[in-house]
């Protein structure tokens, strides 16, 4: 039986985000999925270090990354105050010329369960690794 395994990653705000995602993608063995979850996972990177720490270098972000028999869920925490209920909308913007909310529609859409913290400064990610199973057999 496989145990669950967890990794913690600390990193500055800082959108030099590359290197961490190939880390935080590791274990992930399906390329197709990697692709996805590495789009979904940079979205909640940005949006952590941009809108929860502002930018500013002397704050961190905490990912912590578990991998369980069933699921790959990954852990984003920044310093911020948290977003409020109503700015964790899955929808895209009305507005097509709009410069930003496009984030956390691509976040929902990368990822089988979003969650936040009740303060909002956490937000947990899941895939479930059958997920990959079905994306190779559509390679087939």
């Amino acid at each position: 039986m496989k145990t669950l395994r967890w990794s913690d990653f600390i990193t500055p705000s800082t959108l030099q985000l590359a290197p961490l995602l190939d880390l935080l993608l590791e274990p992930v063995r399906c390329h197709e999925l990697q692709s996805k979850l590495q789009l979904g996972l940079q979205e909640a990177l940005v949006n952590a270090v941009r809108h929860g720490n502002g930018c500013d270098p002397s704050k961190c972000v905490r990912i912590r990354r578990i991998e369980t028999p069933r699921w790959w869920i990954y852990q984003v925490q920044d310093e911020g105050p948290g977003l409020p209920l109503q700015g964790r909308s899955a929808c895209l913007p009305t507005d097509c010329d709009a410069t930003g909310g496009r984030g956390l529609f691509l976040i929902h859409h990368c990822f089988d369960d979003v969650r936040w913290s009740r303060r909002g400064n956490r937000l947990q990610l899941a895939v479930s690794r059958s997920t990959s199973t079905a994306v190779r057999s559509l390679d087939r």
